[in-house]
């Protein structure tokens, strides 16, 4: 779903056997995204950030003071959830600080969520400790790989040298018809394949 004033998108990876469900990114809007996690029966035992920045950030708190959820993000981000700047900016875009991490991801982890699992994949470019989600045939791309479009890496951290060799070596080995699930709304196209960007996204010729 689109939440915050910086289109950011919140999904929801719910498991139908054990009624439970992963949050990716709860940018803002926590009461919204509480309701429709009620609405579909699930409850939220995990919040996973793909990378620290406040714009995916910012409802953390919230939602894991009324779930009681884990937050799970990349090791390399996870000393940006503490930062001034990010609690600062988090408060701007109406959400609040966020509490440190309960586990720290590596490259490669599986994270269960019922009978479900996503695998992480590490991809620096945006950030260091920038993450994205894969389960067979979906992939959450957070600001790594939006479609038609590229994260930025002009912020502290950033390489576009390294976002290109993610995107080329990590994520485009995915399946063709991997749908790619970006993290902001850029263009009011909310999802893509594997194989419609790798034909077709400017900034990765």
């Amino acid at each position: 779903m689109r939440v915050g004033p910086m289109a950011t998108f919140c999904y929801i990876v719910g498991d139908d056997s054990s009624k439970t469900c992963a949050l990716i990114d709860p940018a803002a809007e926590v009461g919204k995204i509480l309701r429709e996690t009620e609405n579909l029966g699930l409850k939220v035992t995990q919040v996973i950030n793909t990378h620290g920045h406040s714009d995916h950030t910012g409802g953390n708190a919230q939602i894991i003071a009324a779930a009681n959820a884990s937050l799970l993000i990349h090791q390399l981000d996870a000393k940006r959830l503490g930062k001034i700047t990010t609690r600062t900016f988090s408060r701007i875009l109406g959400g609040k600080g966020s509490p440190p991490a309960d586990r720290l991801l590596e490259d490669g982890d599986t994270i269960d969520i019922g009978e479900q699992s996503l695998k992480v994949i590490h991809t620096p470019g945006h950030t260091m400790g920038g993450i994205c989600l894969y389960t067979p045939g979906h992939v959450f791309t957070g600001d790594t790989l939006f479609v038609g479009a590229v994260g930025r890496t002009d912020l502290g951290g950033g390489s576009f040298f390294l976002l290109i060799q993610s995107i080329k070596e990590k994520l485009y080995s995915l399946p063709d018809d991997t749908i790619v699930w970006p993290g902001h709304d850029y263009g009011g196209t909310p999802s893509s394949t594997i194989a419609h960007e790798r034909e077709t996204n400017p900034e990765t010729f």
